[in-house]
């Protein structure tokens, strides 16, 4: 994004709506700070600019990574698909993307007001890597790991965005080497993250899952999404 400062009359609009405080006044000028700013085009879209002082700029890579991972409108062009991840766990009746037996894991890196840089999941796919994950094909962070070892395309390491996920599945008694991982991971990471969990359950299995997260010292937030097969063909 750039802001034109011969037009700009000083409003501010511009820096309220901004979600990672990238756009600072400066001699009563509205200004980005290139290295903050994770083109998420907030400010172009909703800062209702009154004398059209804000522009989009043409972008290249890897700057240009930004954009999907930041703005909700934008689509990934090697996946097709908008959006920081996949559908998830939201439409596993129908996809089977997660049988019995085995367990989904989105880890969501950065939130507005905080964003992230790849370099910090990185963190996390080399480990999860070493351990055997499944990472989901179609998640837009998957493309951007190179080798078997999880490590990211050193073009984007230092590139911010908004957030960005992590989706994969793994057998079951594999959970407990999961979690460890994230446990390494908060004491060197220095964004946010939250994490998803999602399983299968039965009429006589209903908290296994839930069981085994608190065991091992994580504090669990259920949070059921139902399809009931309208989705299916």
């Amino acid at each position: 994004m750039d802001i034109d400062v011969d037009v700009c009359n000083g409003c501010r609009q511009c820096a309220i709506v901004c979600p990672v405080q990238a756009i600072q006044m400066i001699d009563n000028k509205a200004v980005v700070d290139e290295e903050k700013c994770v083109e998420c085009s907030v400010c172009y879209r909703d800062a209702n600019c009154p004398v059209n002082a804000i522009r989009m700029k043409r972008l290249k890579w890897p700057r240009e990574i930004r954009i999907p991972f930041s703005n909700v409108v934008a689509t990934h062009k090697i996946t097709g698909i908008s959006g920081r991840g996949t559908e998830e766990m939201k439409t596993n009746d129908v996809t089977n993307r997660y049988g019995f037996g085995e367990v989904g894991v989105s880890i969501e890196l950065g939130r507005p007001g905080v964003g992230t840089k790849f370099r910090n999941i990185e963190l996390f796919t080399t480990k999860f890597s070493s351990i055997g994950v499944i990472y989901e094909e179609k998640s837009p962070v998957t493309t951007l790991i190179i080798d078997d070892d999880g490590h990211i395309n050193e073009d984007v390491k230092e590139e911010r965005v908004l957030s960005a996920i992590i989706e994969f599945k793994i057998p079951t008694e594999k959970l407990p080497q999961v979690l460890e991982v994230i446990r390494d991971v908060e004491r060197e990471i220095d964004t946010v993250f939250s994490v998803g969990i999602a399983s299968r359950i039965d009429k006589n299995n209903t908290e296994d899952i839930i069981h085994q997260v608190s065991q091992l010292g994580f504090e669990v937030r259920p949070n059921a999404k139902i399809n009931i097969g309208l989705g299916k063909p």
